[in-house]
């Protein structure tokens, strides 16, 4: 700073406001010390500015898998708001892993970033009690955090599934089967549960053969839709958990000579021209809440923990509306 001073003829005071984008420098004044700072390769110190700030202006975002097409929106809508904050955003990807989520997240508070956004891939986050102690904001997206009180901003995945089924019974399915993602995650668990309350409105058993959770892996998915169309009580419609689940059912049942009726949990690409029924939660706005209560939270806003629920929505698009065959 004092080399980009003397370049451009003016004191180290004016060189701090014209980098930090502050108020009280003429523009005459304000173009001499950007022509020296480019002339010179001058770059802030941000290390130095934290030290004198108390913050980093960075934030980390926990995904569970950055190859998801889910989470492509909310990263990006996280990413808007931070921006707009003048924060930078660093994310990494759990894998699933709960020993990964918590080596990551502490990696990220390590590097005292401001605040955390996590998908949650375990179900004890008791570990980030000291870090929010310490003032390090907190939010949990998509599931809630276990065994801590934290913001979280969630979609009605009970609801969404509830509706997905609704509907295949409204076209006349009595034999409806649930695929979805291992039990140990909530959305899961969540889905399963609206898609058993749907049925139960209905007053429509449901056979054992008709559910089937577990790993979202293409072969898993294909040999339970295979379970499901040739068992002892094959079923009519298949309600799938979530978007990877949703492709490879689509796939599984494209040219079998019995059209299957199909619902899926979040909208995929190219589902409108593909006529897939579908439960559109809206990543974007899943990112922009959490991001947005994650701010407020640094700006003092110190009221206690809440949750708050999306709604989700239901897109006929002729999958769903197929009559049982």
């Amino acid at each position: 700073m004092k080399d980009v001073a003397a370049r451009a003829g003016v004191g180290l005071k004016t060189v701090s406001r014209v980098v930090n984008g502050e108020p009280g420098v003429t523009a005459d004044t304000e173009r001499r010390v950007q022509e020296a700072i480019e002339s010179l390769g001058f770059r802030r110190n941000d290390s130095a500015r934290v030290l004198r700030k108390g913050r980093t202006a960075s934030v980390g975002l926990v995904l569970e898998d950055l190859a998801d097409p889910f989470y492509g929106p909310l990263s990006r809508a996280v990413e808007e708001v931070a921006r707009a904050h003048g924060a930078l955003l660093i994310n990494g990807s759990s894998a699933e892993d709960p020993e990964r989520e918590q080596e990551l997240a502490l990696a990220l508070c390590a590097r005292r970033v401001d605040g955390l956004i996590v998908i949650p891939a375990g179900h004890d986050h008791r570990y980030l009690e000291p870090e929010i102690k310490a003032g390090i904001a907190t939010v949990f997206v998509d599931r809630p955090p276990g065994l801590i009180d934290a913001d979280a901003v969630l979609s009605d995945s009970c609801g969404g599934a509830r509706a997905g089924v609704a509907q295949l019974i409204a076209h006349g399915h009595r034999r409806i089967g649930f695929i979805g993602d291992q039990p140990r995650i909530h959305t899961a668990v969540e889905r399963l549960r609206g898609y058993r309350a749907a049925m139960e409105d209905a007053e429509l058993p449901v056979h054992p053969s008709w559910v089937s959770l577990g790993s979202t892996a293409p072969e898993r998915v294909r040999g339970a839709v295979e379970e499901m169309l040739t068992g002892p009580e094959p079923v009519t419609a298949v309600f799938a958990g979530n978007n990877r689940v949703t492709v490879t059912v689509v796939r599984a049942l494209a040219g079998r000579e019995r059209r299957t009726a199909l619902v899926g949990f979040d909208d995929i690409e190219l589902a409108d021209l593909l006529g897939i029924t579908v439960i559109a939660q809206d990543a974007a706005l899943l990112g922009r809440t959490a991001a947005e209560r994650l701010f407020r939270r640094l700006d003092g806003f110190n009221d206690e923990p809440a949750h708050m629920t999306l709604a989700t929505r239901l897109i006929a698009r002729g999958s769903g509306e197929i009559p049982p065959q």
